[in-house]
């Protein structure tokens, strides 16, 4: 298996420490507000890594993060933190927000029916953690404490440009970080940030003597060492993660720990509206629950994503999305056919994993199914197969309630006897349920309809 690596800047071999247990984590939402869908674009995407692997033979162990304290609004070290932002948005405390927001996204997350991670990590969860790791940074050195937080020394960290390949001879200050006229360098990030005397801040722990939270970088590098233990294999995000958050996780784990923090590293591009990334701050997004107001199922949107490969840029816009919703539809009655007729396949099991198997090509796995015959005798492997690109419900696809039988057979003796106004009611009796009987050669095929 081949995967692209953010350290090497090229598609490598893929192989794990232990076969049987591969170590992956993936940054979760930050839950203030609803997850659209460039956020789940990306869970879309990993969800594939973790059921290729699967199909490889390979046993996976995932964690995923719920960010629920220390998310600042610049995305830095400075602004408010998102949960605050939230709770004062809709008048209530920071943990009704991150519960309600929690459950908003792992509702949707399985309405993708995305794959459960094996353990689900809320930042709040990890706070004697976090402080054990700031300790331990403090004690090696890498660290320094001014007003409003402990701070992680960059230049104490001599690796710290390679991830991102950051030019810090010439980084202005403040092109990255909100200007902080204390700090040593412009790179350097809080670890731990201070609360201020008076300052309004609901999620508060008392670290050195005063009141805090944890940097929003921290969780990560704390979760990964807590739960997963020494280098993991793969770490997964969305690319504007490359420059900042990740680059930060990685100094702040590997001086810590003096191990590198995974083998692999794995971003997702954006996906774009006329154009532009789809963002919250910009007020372009959409979520799931819009596009099932507009008619769209949420695996509709899925097959969209996933008819595109994670490294490319997607423009979202709804042609695109009926197109893959059309597409959908057209898989689940070529299963109904494979189901009702005695079809020849072509379904290289090989093949189709071959594809996978580089670097995730999505597109070229849709293209592969499409051009090819399923056979209803390798039904496991046709099971898990459309799985990946959204129908993981082959045996409710494939086959008819015996009250729908029944009325198909009824249409079908009305035929026989030119009755064509009953043919015609039991017809329009079926399409209300979703399904439509197309007559051909060899008899009545049933289909659905959406």
């Amino acid at each position: 298996m081949k995967l692209y690596n953010q350290l090497s800047k090229k598609v490598e071999d893929f192989r794990p420490g232990d076969p049987e247990n591969v170590k992956i984590y993936t940054c979760g939402p930050t839950v203030y507000s609803y997850a659209h869908i460039g956020n789940f674009s990306s869970y879309i995407y990993w969800d594939l890594l973790v059921r290729t692997l699967a199909l490889n033979g390979m046993t996976v162990n995932r964690v995923l993060n719920i960010t629920d304290v220390g998310h600042l609004s610049s995305d830095a070290d400075d602004g408010e933190d998102k949960l605050e932002k939230g709770a004062k948005r809709e008048g209530k405390t920071v943990y009704e927000i991150a519960d309600f927001y929690t459950a908003a996204f792992l509702d949707d997350y399985e309405k993708l029916k995305l794959k459960e991670p094996d353990q689900l990590a809320r930042a709040t969860h990890f706070i004697v953690q976090d402080m054990n790791l700031v300790d331990r940074l403090r004690e090696k050195g890498y660290t320094y404490e001014i007003e409003d937080g402990v701070y992680f020394d960059t230049s104490k960290f001599s690796a710290y440009a390679d991830f991102a390949r950051l030019d810090l001879k010439n980084l202005r200050e403040g092109a990255r970080v909100a200007k902080n006229s204390q700090k040593k360098n412009p790179t350097d990030f809080a670890v731990w940030k201070f609360i201020k005397a008076g300052e309004d801040h609901a999620m508060r722990w008392d670290y050195l003597g005063r009141p805090g939270y944890p940097g929003w970088h921290l969780e990560c590098a704390t979760i990964v060492h807590t739960l997963l233990g020494g280098t993991i294999d793969i770490h997964t995000g969305g690319i504007d993660h490359i420059p900042v958050h990740h680059t930060n996780e990685i100094a702040e784990y590997e001086a810590a720990y003096g191990e590198k923090m995974s083998r692999f590293w794995l971003h997702s591009n954006h996906v774009t509206i006329e154009n532009q990334k789809v963002s919250k701050s910009l007020g372009n997004t959409y979520t799931l629950k819009d596009l099932e107001e507009k008619g769209y199922a949420p695996l509709d949107f899925k097959l969209w994503t996933l008819q595109g490969h994670y490294q490319g840029t997607r423009n979202f816009n709804f042609e695109d999305l009926t197109a893959a919703k059309n597409r959908r539809l057209a898989w689940k009655n070529r299963i109904a056919e494979t189901f009702q007729r005695d079809i020849k396949s072509t379904f290289d099991q090989s093949k189709f994993l071959e594809l996978l198997s580089d670097n995730l090509a999505s597109p070229e796995a849709c293209a592969y199914i499409d051009a090819t015959d399923l056979d209803y005798d390798d039904w496991d492997y046709v099971n898990r197969a459309f799985g990946i690109f959204g129908e993981d419900q082959i045996e409710e696809v494939v086959d008819l309630t015996a009250e729908e039988k029944g009325i198909i057979a009824r249409r079908e003796e009305a035929r026989r006897k030119k009755d064509y106004e009953t043919s015609d009611r039991l017809r329009a009796e079926l399409e209300q349920n979703g399904i439509t009987v197309k007559d051909t050669s060899f008899g009545p095929l049933w289909q659905y309809v959406v």
